[in-house]
């Protein structure tokens, strides 16, 4: 099993597999609209804007499990991102990413990796970088910022 086995809902409803990141340097984050650290949209964006044509890729999943951060439709948190952030990396549907509904890639995520407190996400914004061959290289919690992460990402394109 790798990352590239699974898939995700975009916000046109399409069903994209991770396997069109092959080859790419992924940094996957759970996102939230009304969070303390919504403002790390800023940083990721502009990392997004910095290594694109080196090969780097951002996805985030919305998540409204940690004290309802993420209220929106998908729709409201696409415009969200897009007019308070300029967010041009991909924001998929809104999911789940601990507990029972779990999505899949999480359940991958974080059963491959260990955050300070353990297996399970603890709070919006946690982040994990994966290499070009699809391997979990780093875990980052939710306090890390975005352009704590450069010496990380660049070390991998």
């Amino acid at each position: 099993m790798s990352i590239y086995d699974f898939e995700a809902l975009n916000m046109d409803d399409e069903v994209v597999s991770l396997e069109a990141y092959k080859g790419k340097v992924l940094l996957i984050v759970n996102t939230a609209s009304k969070c303390g650290f919504t403002p790390q949209f800023k940083g990721l964006e502009s990392i997004y804007e910095t290594y694109k044509a080196q090969g780097l890729e951002i996805i985030g999943f919305p998540c409204n499990q940690f004290k309802e951060q993420d209220p929106g439709s998908n729709a409201e948190i696409k415009s969200f991102c897009e007019l308070n952030y300029g967010v041009t990396f991909e924001i998929f549907q809104k999911i789940d990413v601990k507990g029972p509904n779990q999505h899949p890639l999480y359940g991958y995520l974080t059963e491959n990796t260990k955050g300070l407190l353990g297996e399970e996400i603890k709070w919006n914004f946690t982040k994990f970088l994966i290499d070009r061959e699809g391997n979990i290289v780093k875990r980052f919690g939710p306090q890390v910022k975005p352009e704590k992460m450069i010496k990380s990402i660049e070390g991998l394109l």
